[in-house]
């Protein structure tokens, strides 16, 4: 899944890193071990599966994964190709694509295979300049979750794909309890889950097409921001303090909260737990003035100063494949990037509308993102936050982040 955190270690650019890297020689003829970086421990046991089928295909080739956690994983990579040892291929998230290809840190993947086999827009979030950097692993939507108990208590009809923001706002009231005990949404500050997917279904953008400029400033943007903030303000929702003080997912999670906008990921966490295996399930996102959704998904890359440049896009390129595809989906953790690969992901928790997920592909977008994302996206959370608590208006903390990305967008020309 898609996470906000800028990837600037205080004195070290990548330009720099770029400079400073590990080797440039050719593979030998020899047995060769390529390293391979993930920041996920839940996704390694399905990923020694398919580096094993890989050395079976490619016997003279041999991988080893290494894990490092989310909060750690940037800092750490940029360490790494500091001091030569980035990973052969390594994870990449839309938000650092265009900064790491920019410098020259990672190999071109145009040409290597098919991209047709892959959501186009995650194609064109891991291209930069027409070039291809990164070859699409996963992907994932988002969705509307929803308590069924909570539901049929309140006498309230399930979502479905007609379901508007009208729809939300009168469920909402419907299932909220007077006393305090159930919400009927929570309204968590959350980009990619959240008001990324309002924005555009008011008509606006977090970014301009041409990558120039700001949305936030303009009606829409206001309006989709607006839509979040209100379900607060109008007690349908718990506050901002709350859902800091716990996170709104357990909230979800423990019944105190009915409608959830989540992502795909949650499918597996859902499962598994037994308060919400059998009690919840999704439907597509309510409409706005248009019906719209982000779609985002990790990469696979391939360091430029990797000294196995042959094995590790030969590797890349089966990460990308089939195979690769139909063993990863098996564990269910994720869904396949590789078209006609997605239904053992969806068996994996038969109970759930989990192939809603997919047939939002219609109408998504791919996640914003420019050629230093983390300067201005790290600023959305302290911004909004006032809005969220009311402290100040939808508008004025539009206006105030629409400025900040603005200036961020100019230092990057």
């Amino acid at each position: 899944m898609a996470r906000r955190l800028s990837c600037l270690i205080a004195g070290a650019s990548l330009a720099a890193l770029a400079a400073c890297g590990g080797s440039d020689s050719s593979d030998s003829a020899g047995p060769v071990e390529i390293t391979y970086g993930i920041w996920d421990v839940d996704q390694q046991p399905a990923l020694e599966q398919v580096a094993a089928a890989f050395t079976k295909a490619h016997p003279g080739i041999k991988v080893k994964i290494q894990t490092t956690g989310w909060d750690d994983y940037w800092a750490k990579l940029k360490a790494a190709a500091t001091g030569g040892v980035a990973p052969d291929v390594f994870w990449m998230n839309g938000s650092n694509i265009k900064l790491y290809a920019s410098n020259g840190m990672l190999l071109p993947l145009t040409g290597k295979r098919d991209l047709s086999v892959y959501p186009k827009a995650l194609v064109d979030l891991y291209t930069y300049e027409g070039t291809t950097y990164g070859l699409p692993k996963d992907f994932d939507t988002i969705g509307l979750w929803y308590n069924k108990k909570l539901f049929d208590a309140a006498g309230v009809k399930y979502p479905d794909a007609s379901w508007t923001w009208a729809d939300v706002q009168s469920a909402a009231k419907k299932l909220t309890k007077q006393d305090g005990s159930v919400y009927g949404i929570a309204a968590a500050l959350n980009n990619q889950a959240g008001f990324y997917n309002t924005i555009a279904q008011a008509g606006g953008y977090v970014l301009s097409p041409d990558g120039t400029r700001s949305g936030y400033d303009q009606p829409a943007a206001i309006e989709g921001i607006r839509f979040w903030t209100d379900l607060i303000k109008n007690g349908l929702s718990p506050t901002q303090q709350q859902m800091t003080d716990t996170e709104p997912t357990v909230m979800f999670e423990s019944g105190k909260v009915a409608m959830y906008y989540g992502g795909s990921w949650y499918a597996g966490r859902f499962h598994k737990n037994p308060s919400t295996k059998d009690t919840v399930d999704v439907a597509p996102l309510p409409a706005g003035r248009t019906k719209a959704v982000v779609t985002h998904g990790v990469a696979n890359v391939v360091s430029a100063r990797s000294a196995h440049k042959e094995a590790a896009t030969a590797f890349a390129d089966f990460l990308g494949g089939k195979e690769a595809a139909e063993i990863a989906g098996k564990a269910g953790s994720f869904i396949p990037a590789y078209t006609g690969t997605q239904q053992a992901w969806i068996d994996a928790a038969p109970q759930f509308k989990l192939k809603i997920f997919i047939d939002q592909l219609d109408v998504s977008f791919p996640w914003p993102g420019s050629k230093n994302t983390p300067a201005w996206m790290d600023e959305e959370a302290p911004v909004l936050t006032k809005a969220w608590t009311g402290e100040i208006t939808p508008e004025a903390a539009a206006t105030t982040l629409a400025a900040t990305m603005n200036s961020a967008l100019g230092a990057e020309r």
